[in-house]
């Protein structure tokens, strides 16, 4: 389990973390986490603004990592 998390969260060098990586995953768990909170409290969700936090979260990861693939973006 720590490899793959080793492999999500850093670069190509797998030993540098990149700061991208780990805000896409602390965005991810916040928007899930706030969800299960809010049906756990017996509020009612918006599947529709849940959906669009978690396309933008997903969005601005994936652009991250689509930045980082430009060559001379991260060490060898």
């Amino acid at each position: 389990m720590n490899e793959i998390l080793t492999h999500i969260l850093t670069g190509k060098d797998n030993q540098t973390h990149d700061i991208a990586r780990w805000a896409w995953m602390l965005g991810f768990f916040v928007v899930a986490g706030s969800a299960i909170y809010l049906i756990y409290a017996g509020h009612e969700i918006n599947l529709t603004e849940l959906a669009g936090a978690l396309g933008i979260v997903s969005g601005s990861g994936a652009a991250a990592v689509a930045g980082k693939q430009m060559s001379g973006a991260e060490p060898q």
